[in-house]
């Protein structure tokens, strides 16, 4: 930290808010120092999400002030926290795919102008210069959908900084990540905290927060209940704080019954170049099946071709037996299939729409008042909605609450429930648990473990390796497109997973010495 910490740069007081009846923060203080990484961590639904809203102009609160430098202000919109020098770089980033990185960097901002004529080559200096700044080593010309999900985080980074932003809230910054990607993030972040910009650091991975914060401040239920200075908390104390009490650490569960007769779904030969290859796999009843490798293996795109949503240029599937081939994501629904996308706020989940809404868009036949005709019993809907609450523990004030003021945890959850039919044989998970919290990632494992001992085809993709080890009873791992190994029972480790994900540049290595 840079600054005297007597005197801190963004200070929270007794802020508060409900929504609907319901708390979501309740009288919150929270201290950011100029220069300094603050780590912000709290379950699902703890009410971090409603601070940044507030923070951001997005949402006012209904009680408490925001101090900048000692001096309240008012935050009515988005345009006075850009004012005020905050800036927020959200898990799902807010970029035009087809604009230059360049072009993006300097979205919104201000142009330098002389007589009315914007100086775009002194905007664009302003922008290189950001970019330099973070060390951005790719072309600014390029179209941001032809990046890396690191570069365009970096993109973020330097749009903040054109801004002049002295305050930059990251939210879940390596959700989507490489390790090296992680790695050059990290040293942006701690490069800009060296040079006086705050960050305020939220994210459900805490080794890296512990790893990178200065200070660390909990939510729980909508209260700052924790404040720990770095040092102070191991990982373990750290989930005490979030859960409020102990938590045993998981243990890898199995099966109970795998049935390894006939498999429930079968994948020969899948082609889609080129991202897909030549891949092979089975799923059996009773298993959770895991795909493990790096980003940009070809994982997410097999499940999408088994789901309709993309296209299979060579191979075939079978369904409990019987040849399947999706013409449609509505015929793979129609025939049992089903996938829960890495990105649910995009692909998954309708925001504006209320938590019965979204979790029942594949009920709706289920739900009709009148079988022979499509109208929604709103009774039925209500109903069943309030019954998958229970079951799965969705934290909401309303099954009418519109589904964007969830948490990550309580939204994957509700995508969830969307499957929870009768019918459905096969369901594929992408980063089931990303951008979730301790206690929903357990509730969301023992759903797909229970789903698993019912039956259905069970399929995880992940990149956390933890998860793999923990919950899969076999892992397939795919590098460029191709199944590079399994893992079954108690060979499905952290590490094997991890050393079959880097084989083919390890066995290059060998070649090369």
């Amino acid at each position: 930290m840079t600054e005297n910490q007597s005197t801190p740069w963004v200070q929270v007081r007794a802020l508060s808010k409900q929504y609907g009846g319901a708390q979501a923060l309740a009288s919150v203080d929270l201290d950011i120092h100029r220069g300094e990484v603050h780590g912000l961590v709290g379950a699902n639904g703890a009410g971090k999400s409603t601070l940044i809203r507030c923070l951001a102009g997005v949402t006012r609160p209904d009680s408490g002030e925001i101090l900048l430098d000692g001096r309240p202000i008012e935050l009515d919109s988005p345009t006075d926290a850009e004012r005020a020098g905050f800036a927020f770089i959200h898990q799902e980033l807010n970029l035009v795919p087809h604009f230059s990185a360049i072009q993006n960097i300097l979205l919104g901002i201000k142009k330098p102008t002389t007589l009315g004529i914007v100086r775009w080559r002194r905007a664009e200096t302003v922008a290189r210069e950001a970019a330099a700044r973070i060390q951005a080593d790719f072309p600014l010309e390029q179209r941001v959908d032809e990046l890396s999900v690191g570069n365009r985080w970096q993109v973020m980074i330097a749009r903040a900084l054109v801004q002049n932003a002295t305050m930059i809230a990251m939210d879940e910054p390596t959700a989507s990540l490489s390790d090296s990607e992680s790695r050059a993030l990290f040293r942006i972040v701690q490069e800009l905290a060296s040079s006086g910009v705050s960050i305020l650091y939220v994210s459900h991975r805490l080794d890296e927060v512990l790893d990178l914060s200065d200070r660390i401040t909990v939510f729980r239920d909508g209260r700052a209940t924790d404040r720990a200075v770095r040092g102070d908390l191991d990982k373990r104390g750290l989930i005490r704080a979030i859960v409020g009490r102990d938590v045993k650490p998981s243990s890898r569960t199995t099966g109970a019954s795998i049935v390894r007769e006939t498999p429930v779904f079968e994948a020969r030969g899948l082609r889609s170049l080129p991202m897909v290859r030549d891949v092979s796999f089975q799923v059996f009843p009773g298993e959770v099946l895991g795909f493990g490798g790096l980003v940009g293996a070809g994982r997410s795109e097999v499940a999408r071709l088994a789901f309709g949503a993309a296209r299979l240029e060579a191979g075939s599937f079978e369904l409990v037996g019987a040849p399947f081939r999706p013409r449609s994501v509505a015929h793979a629904v129609e025939q049992g299939v089903a996938l829960i996308p890495e990105e649910r706020r995009s692909e998954a989940l309708i925001l504006e729409k209320s938590v019965t809404f979204n979790a029942s868009l594949a009920a709706l036949r289920q739900l009709r008042a009148l079988a022979r005709l499509p109208f929604i019993s709103n009774r039925k809907a209500r109903n069943r909605t309030l019954e998958v609450i229970r079951s799965l523990s969705i934290k909401t004030s309303s099954p009418s609450l519109e589904v964007g003021r969830l948490s990550g945890g309580n939204q994957q959850k509700t995508v969830i429930a969307r499957w929870l039919l009768p019918g459905i044989r096969v369901i594929f998970f992408d980063e089931p648990s990303r951008g979730v919290d301790v206690g929903a990632r357990e509730e969301i494992h023992a759903a797909i473990r229970d789903l698993a001992d019912r039956g259905v085809g069970t399929i995880v993709i992940s990149s956390d390796v933890e998860e793999l080890a923990m919950l899969c009873d076999r892992v397939i791992v795919m590098r460029e497109g191709e199944v590079m190994g399994e893992l079954i029972g108690d060979a499905v480790t952290e590490a094997d997973i991890v050393e079959l994900s880097y084989a083919p540049v390890h066995e290059l290595e060998q070649e090369l010495r």
